[in-house]
């Protein structure tokens, strides 16, 4: 087995090397948003991690409805996948707006288990093209899944646009 079948075999495998590849790219230590914060319950953990994958699977059906966001070559991620990306700043929002009240909580650990349910799509459209599939859009949805998981990653870690530039051509 290559490496690369094995890390789309194991979700968990598949994030940490997207991870150590982001980061070992940069030119500082990044610090992962929200460490210390109070975690979430079980139930709360639970919820939040079906909103987003419920937001996951209703933009990708739209998209491959719509085709709104097609250019040449793929799809746009940031723009298949809003409501999806802003629901993750959300998770991850640790300062409260001036002029707002309010304490912040961010939430890494629900992010952490989204980016094992996206890695587990990954892992799926993979290998249901290993199998045979035979679909543009199951092509699209395993790219566009790949590259949100670096983009929640860049999230994660608060990747100056600078630095997801730098990342984004070197891929």
């Amino acid at each position: 087995m290559t490496k690369q079948a094995s890390e789309t075999r194991s979700p968990q495998l598949h994030v940490e090397s997207r991870r150590a590849r982001i980061l070992e790219s940069l030119e500082r230590i990044p610090q992962q948003v929200g460490v210390g914060a109070a975690p979430v319950t079980a139930d709360q953990l639970e919820f939040l991690a079906r909103e987003g994958e419920e937001l996951y699977w209703n933009e990708l059906a739209w998209e491959e409805l719509t085709d709104e966001e097609r250019v040449a070559g793929g799809h746009l991620t940031e723009l298949v996948f809003p409501a999806f990306l802003a629901f993750i700043d959300g998770l991850l929002l640790d300062e409260v707006p001036s002029g707002k009240f309010g304490i912040p909580r961010p939430h890494p650990e629900v992010v952490e288990r989204i980016l094992l349910f996206l890695s587990e799509r990954y892992a799926d459209a993979t290998y249901n093209l290993e199998q045979g599939a035979d679909s543009e859009n199951l092509v699209w949805a395993r790219a566009m899944t790949a590259h949100l998981i670096d983009l929640v990653l860049y999230r994660l870690y608060r990747l100056s646009q600078a630095e997801r530039e730098t990342l984004e051509s070197r891929a």
